[in-house]
């Protein structure tokens, strides 16, 4: 393996996954979470071709 070259496509993935989440977590918190305080997030990463990755992160973000 090329480990510079997986750590780079790797760094491109993480920023789509950055990017892309922080749009939709800014679009559900403008629409409206039906009155709620806070936005609680959940992530869950996996893959199809390693079955032992399984990471989730939690966390939430205050509306107020």
């Amino acid at each position: 393996m090329d480990e510079d070259r997986f750590n780079m496509e790797l760094r491109k993935f993480l920023k789509h996954v950055g990017v892309t989440s922080q749009r939709e977590i800014e679009k559900a918190a403008r629409e409206g979470t039906g009155g709620a305080k806070r936005l609680r997030l959940k992530m869950t990463l996996t893959s199809p071709d390693a079955p032992g990755l399984n990471h989730t992160v939690e966390a939430e973000l205050p509306l107020d």
